[in-house]
């Protein structure tokens, strides 16, 4: 499909992240060459924040979702880092910065009446000290990784995890 130049920046942005996120999951890439032969449905970007010791990970209780990692839709004009960055702010106060190689792409739905969309999940590494300021209605808060949390998708437990442990096999820096 061919796109406005401002779709085609994004699509790129898009088609890179997904292409070096360092998990996929739902056939992610498969699934974002389909799309992109039309219009393509709102895009969803997160942050998996985690602490230094990579033992923590913020989430937001959303008041339908249960515990999610902080983000939400892609707006226009936005690449998916920069939604993340932005939901990030808005949902946990956090300003920092993201990590360069995405955490994962993923294909869901987020609502029983939406169709799967894309979703891409950034990552940080901050310390546990930095104060936190959820919405109204939907705190955040520091969760052990070792701990189950309530959620409409019970697989984020796995996937974070998972990060997690990839990110602790290697040297990181924290963001902020």
């Amino acid at each position: 499909m061919k796109y406005a130049a401002t779709e085609q920046v994004l699509m790129d942005a898009v088609a890179a992240d997904v292409g070096c996120a360092a998990l996929e999951f739902d056939d992610a890439r498969a699934w974002l060459e389909l799309a992109r032969q039309a219009p393509m449905d709102p895009l969803a970007a997160e942050v998996w924040v985690f602490d230094l010791a990579l033992r923590h990970v913020v989430l937001v209780r959303h008041r339908v979702r249960g515990w999610v990692p902080p983000g939400g839709k892609v707006e226009a004009g936005e690449t998916p880092r920069t939604a993340a960055a932005r939901e990030l702010e808005e949902e946990t106060g956090l300003r920092t910065q993201l990590l360069a190689e995405p955490g994962a792409a993923a294909v869901r739905s987020y609502r029983s009446d939406w169709s799967p969309t894309l979703g891409l999940s950034y990552v940080a590494v901050v310390g546990r000290d930095m104060p936190l300021s959820g919405e109204s209605g939907q705190p955040a808060v520091w969760v052990a990784l070792d701990e189950e949390w309530e959620s409409v998708f019970p697989e984020d437990r796995t996937r974070i995890r998972a990060y997690a442990r990839r990110l602790a096999s290697r040297p990181v820096a924290a963001t902020r």
